[in-house]
């Protein structure tokens, strides 16, 4: 039987979820949610209270039908062939680039930060998830999350975890719902909440780009 997970984001950064590329993936953060979630699964990320853009609460920042679970190791594995744009690269000046979320190098076995939004505070937290989730069906609509029906919003809450066994009675209208709203799937609605003031019409540079990952609640 299919779940809904739901949970809310401290901080909506572009990485987790990562929604660039016409996928969405939950490859760091939420470790409880990416070892139990399954194919056929939603997850449904709601802002926060104290988003940096302002209270977002009661908003649906994402939401993924989980279409194909990997083990980390695998993930990297499928990188160079799959999703060369997920594994991070720092030094690019293309956003989505510096944001990839292929963070594990598992080449000589075990696994290896790679330089990114993460550091060695995080790894356990990370490793700990095991799975990364894969969407192409999914609704990313970041700083412009959109307002949950009064029917929907008791999948809503402001503190740590996620809510999946009491969101059974939610799924079916949680999908009736978002699939009825007529918004393009595959696709960013908005951009992450913590870069909106980032063009994306010109070059970028380190510092005018504002990645708030390092030390997020995860």
């Amino acid at each position: 039987m299919s779940r809904l997970f739901s949970y809310t984001i401290p901080v909506d950064d572009g990485a987790a979820p990562n929604p660039f590329n016409g996928i969405c993936t939950l490859a760091i953060c939420k470790p409880a949610i990416r070892r139990n979630a399954k194919v056929g699964d939603w997850v449904a990320g709601l802002g926060s209270t104290n988003a940096p853009s302002g209270d977002l609460s009661g908003k649906l920042v994402y939401a993924m039908r989980v279409d194909e679970v990997l083990t980390m190791r695998e993930y990297d594995e499928h990188s160079d062939q799959r999703w060369p744009f997920r594994v991070p690269d720092t030094n690019s000046l293309h956003l989505p680039d510096r944001l990839g979320d292929c963070i594990y190098d598992y080449s000589s076995g075990s696994p290896k930060l790679r330089s990114s939004v993460h550091g060695e505070e995080n790894m356990k937290t990370d490793l700990g998830g095991e799975k990364v989730l894969i969407s192409k069906e999914f609704y990313y609509f970041g700083h412009k999350a959109i307002r949950l029906p009064k029917s929907l919003t008791n999948i809503c809450h402001q503190t740590q975890g996620h809510k999946s066994n009491s969101n059974s009675q939610y799924l079916e209208p949680f999908k009736t719902w978002i699939r009825s709203l007529g918004f393009q799937v595959g696709i960013m609605h908005g951009w992450p909440d913590t870069i909106v003031d980032w063009d994306e019409r010109s070059s970028c540079s380190p510092c005018n780009i504002r990645i708030q990952a390092a030390n997020q609640d995860c």
